[in-house]
């Protein structure tokens, strides 16, 4: 597998499963407590409480390595280097929101000021990512820039979901939508990690060539370009499809009589009713 098909590939799974796992909790919260839902910036695992902030630590940490390394020891400002310290960057914003959701909860109660900078933190790592995306050094034409430029609406999205939670915790759809977002983020980062860098996949007309999407004319161009406009339209209706089959299952096995996930949510709760 190439570089550029596994790092995006590996990032692109990070991405949908931890979106996946604040799909869930949004449900699952709302379905149990839809007067006092509020939407967190992390949500504990049972037994393993932060296991979402260590994982993403974990991934980025990797990823950061793998990125400083990719240059085969040439200076770090070299400008075929200049692409990994971009997405170092972009890691390491995510690395430091989770550092400090962990801080903020062994060091202080989660009081309501506190959840809010950690969505903020959030915020500005998307905000971060959104930048190097439409800043990057590297010069994405081509079939390559439509790829990217569709991600720049994603990752969008993100942004201002998150932001929106911040403002408004106990937005039921601003929660949904950053789940949403997060989970399509993962799915087109590992489509692209395949579709770019797999010679067989490429559009007709064009071809790989020194890690770059090359196209025979104009024509072979807009035409790969409308495969991937295609691409995207069909993978937001399958994936909205699935959420919305998702919520239905989810709110079927967590009705609102049921306090399970006050098992999961105490410290939380406890904190809102005594607010």
């Amino acid at each position: 597998m190439q570089g550029g098909t596994s790092g995006h590939v590996s990032l692109g799974f990070a991405f949908l499963i931890i979106g996946m796992w604040h799909l869930f909790n949004s449900i699952k919260h709302h379905s149990l407590h839809p007067k006092t839902f509020i939407s967190l910036p992390w949500f504990p695992v049972p037994r393993f409480k932060y296991l979402e902030p260590i994982t993403i630590i974990l991934v980025t940490s990797v990823f950061i390595i793998s990125e400083l390394f990719a240059g085969g020891g040439r200076p770090a400002t070299a400008p075929n280097n200049l692409r990994h310290l971009e997405h170092s960057i972009i890691a390491i914003s995510f690395s430091l929101y989770a550092v400090f959701a962990v801080l903020f909860d062994r060091i202080a109660a989660p009081l309501p000021a506190q959840r809010v900078l950690l969505h903020l933190l959030q915020a500005a790592a998307f905000a971060q990512q959104l930048l190097i995306l439409h800043l990057h050094s590297t010069d994405h034409a081509g079939v390559e820039g439509q790829y990217h430029w569709l991600m720049q609406i994603v990752t969008l999205v993100t942004l201002i979901a998150t932001i929106s939670v911040a403002g408004n915790p106990a937005s039921f759809l601003s929660s949904f939508v950053r789940g949403f977002s997060v989970i399509f983020q993962g799915i087109w980062l590992v489509v692209m990690g395949f579709m770019l860098w797999t010679p067989e996949w490429m559009p007709e007309g064009c071809f790989l060539k020194a890690e770059a999407v090359l196209c025979h004319g104009d024509r072979a161009l807009r035409r790969a370009k409308a495969l991937v406009n295609l691409q995207f339209g069909l993978y937001l209706i399958a994936l909205t499809v699935c959420a919305m089959v998702f919520y239905l299952v989810v709110i079927k096995f967590y009705p609102q009589e049921k306090a399970e996930y006050r098992s999961l949510m105490t410290k939380f709760d406890d904190e809102e009713e005594g607010d």
